[in-house]
């Protein structure tokens, strides 16, 4: 075959609706700025439309939906916290309703309260970090389950949900227990739901990030010593949050129609050492 004759293509979410949660800061925004610039219509989703303080984006003073559509996208925001059904209930709503349709749901926000033992974390600590990483994940994921499980069938399937965990949960740190429970927990949430939807043709994936420059993670961009440790732990040199926008671009799209359940490291090698 020459190049004459391939297929044609084109964006490939040109004709997908997306919701992204935690979409003003860091791996949100970079999740929703890819899939905008491949034609995908998008609903963000945080507390607040600009980006946290500390962070590392390029223009931080632009909320990511104007960004967007200042590049000729299609974006609104929508305020809601993961951990209200209610408030996420809205969110598919709004996504049906201004859109027409549910196709990817990324449940990326999530939070951090640092290092601390078993014996010195607070506990209100460690039940807000299960509250928003896996609460909010169940409830972003049901969400988007009910919305897409009587939609027509695109390509092969009806819909597909993408998680963001960590290799937190997938190696073992000190001082990281909350966390890692946390996002371990998401990891086997993500694998039983594929299970469990793949007759509903939902794809469930998750993608978990190593160590990145964002918000989250600025004490340790700040301590060349902390920083150092980092880049030891990574095999090649250090990513950005770009790095896991393709990933869930490859998972959310039609590439991927035939991948569920995965657990997509996204760590430079990290866990792999």
């Amino acid at each position: 075959m020459d190049s004459s004759s391939w297929p044609q293509t084109k964006p490939r979410f040109a004709d997908r609706v997306a919701v992204i949660t935690g979409s003003s800061s860091g791996h949100g925004r970079a999740i929703a700025i890819r899939l905008a610039s491949e034609g995908a219509s998008l609903v963000c989703v945080d507390l607040q439309p600009g980006a946290l303080g500390g962070g590392f984006e390029a223009d931080p003073d632009t909320d990511t939906d104007a960004l967007i559509r200042r590049n000729r996208g299609r974006a609104i925001f929508v305020r809601a916290d993961i951990t209200s059904e209610a408030d996420l209930s809205e969110v598919g709503a709004t996504s049906v309703r201004e859109f027409g349709a549910l196709d990817l749901w990324v449940n990326n926000a999530g939070i951090s309260f640092g290092n601390a033992s078993i014996l010195d974390e607070a506990d209100e600590r460690f039940t807000k970090t299960i509250e928003v990483n896996l609460k909010g994940t169940w409830n972003g994921a049901r969400e988007a389950a009910r919305r897409m499980k009587d939609q027509p069938v695109k390509g092969r399937v009806r819909g597909r949900i993408v998680n963001i965990g960590s290799i937190a949960g997938n190696i073992g740190q000190a001082d990281l227990a909350s966390y890692s429970a946390s996002k371990g927990a998401v990891h086997h949430f993500t694998k039983a739901l594929a299970i469990e939807l793949a007759p509903q043709l939902i794809t469930v994936n998750a993608v978990a990030p190593g160590y990145f420059a964002t918000a989250m993670n600025r004490a340790l961009w700040e301590d060349e010593s902390a920083l150092e440790h980092v880049r030891e732990m990574h095999p090649l040199p250090l990513g950005v949050p770009e790095d896991i926008a393709a990933a869930v671009a490859f998972l959310g799209s039609d590439d991927a129609s035939f991948v569920t359940g995965a657990i997509l490291p996204v760590d430079g090698g990290m866990a792999a050492k």
